[in-house]
């Protein structure tokens, strides 16, 4: 079973690689963090957070649209190629075929996810040109555009000597090639003189990039999930219609949440039958290292808030809310880039929950992704 799992895992790895949409994404991709810092020195002011936003913006989008156009491919061309009947009649059992399926395409997005992230810490780390006396920072311009010239000069090597794929062997060579450039530019300052990789490393921006690759990976789920039963354009526009929905479940479902919450709260001090705690926030400052603390006075209901409804109607309205609230994919979640250019530390037990609930949806959407398939007609 394991040499199964592991076979359908590298071809389909190899296929996602080799789509030419693929790296297509990476190069305007790659194009728009370089973009990002230039329309960054607009603002005026707090040019750096812009650019960061951006940056992050920029790498989610294409990790979205790669997972959306890859995801809804590889199972769709196999059923409509009759290689799904070939492999589940070996026997390889439905459920390691869709399993597979999902981590080889994973581990493509993956590969690509990191490196439009060591564009983006490069972009970021050469920082932007606020006035013309600012210096450009040379180390990140000298390896990252080297990483890139050599990476692409390897590839094409290979294809006219060895016929290997040039989109596959390109994206496979720069990637590690951009992790290269990134570690030596923190070890330079931008004269080329050396100094601790602690000074320029930021480790938010990390945090905030994995749970960028989280969201990805559950996008990737669900977009196997639909393919199991529907064409390639109707599985493409299911994927993208939860994402945006997704994206705006907090202003969607959230808000009625909280607005019939706030109304049975109303109606539970109307009767008495609430009381005032204090509530303790703690916001520490990655610049300074100040920890500001907040202290808040709440009104709490003694009661559930249920108890105060109004009849069966707001019963039923609100557990309509908070399934649908519960169902999609909150990716709001994952969107960590407020809480870094308003110069917040991330904790890391909120990444640690990102990282539990983005496994427990992943394992939700496969097993819905299962189910369907199992009475799925490949033949």
């Amino acid at each position: 079973m394991f040499g199964q799992t592991l076979a359908i895992i590298r071809n389909t790895f190899f296929e996602s690689i080799r789509q030419p949409i693929l790296l297509v994404m990476l190069v305007v991709g790659t194009i728009g963090l370089i973009f990002c810092n230039l329309m960054a020195g607009f603002t005026m002011e707090d040019d750096q957070r812009m650019m960061v936003d951006l940056g992050l913006s920029t790498v989610f989008l294409c990790g979205t649209l790669l997972a959306a156009f890859i995801a809804t491919n590889v199972l769709n061309r196999e059923i409509e190629n009759f290689t799904a009947l070939t492999v589940i009649s070996k026997p390889v059992a439905r459920p390691i075929f869709v399993l597979g399926k999902f981590l080889g395409v994973a581990g493509a997005l993956i590969l690509a996810t990191v490196y439009l992230s060591f564009v983006f810490l490069l972009v970021e780390m050469h920082g932007v040109l606020e006035t013309v006396r600012q210096p450009i920072h040379l180390p990140v311009i000298v390896f990252g555009v080297g990483a890139g010239g050599l990476g692409v000069a390897a590839a094409l090597w290979c294809n006219y000597f060895y016929g290997k794929v040039f989109s596959s062997t390109v994206i496979c060579l720069v990637t590690p090639l951009a992790g290269l450039a990134y570690l030596f530019s923190l070890m330079f300052d931008t004269g080329f003189t050396v100094r601790p990789i602690s000074v320029s490393f930021d480790g938010q921006l990390w945090l905030a990039l994995t749970s960028i690759m989280m969201a990805i990976l559950v996008l990737t789920a669900i977009a196997i999930a639909a393919s199991t039963r529907l064409g390639q354009v109707l599985t493409l526009c299911t994927t993208l219609g939860i994402f945006l929905m997704g994206m705006l479940s907090d202003w969607m479902f959230g808000r009625e949440l909280h607005r019939i919450r706030e109304m049975w709260l109303q109606r539970a001090s109307a009767l008495g039958q609430t009381e005032i705690i204090s509530e303790t926030r703690v916001v520490e400052l990655v610049s300074t290292g100040e920890v500001q603390t907040k202290t808040e006075q709440i009104e709490q209901a003694l009661a559930p808030l249920s108890s105060f409804a109004d009849g069966l109607a707001e019963r039923i309205e609100y557990a309509a809310y908070w399934t649908a609230y519960a169902v999609l994919p909150n990716f709001q979640v994952f969107w960590l880039s407020d809480g870094v250019t308003q110069d917040h530390v991330i904790p890391p037990s909120y990444v640690g929950l990102t990282l539990i609930y983005g496994p427990l949806y992943i394992l939700a959407a496969l097993s819905v992704a299962v189910i369907l398939f199992q009475r799925r007609e490949v033949g």
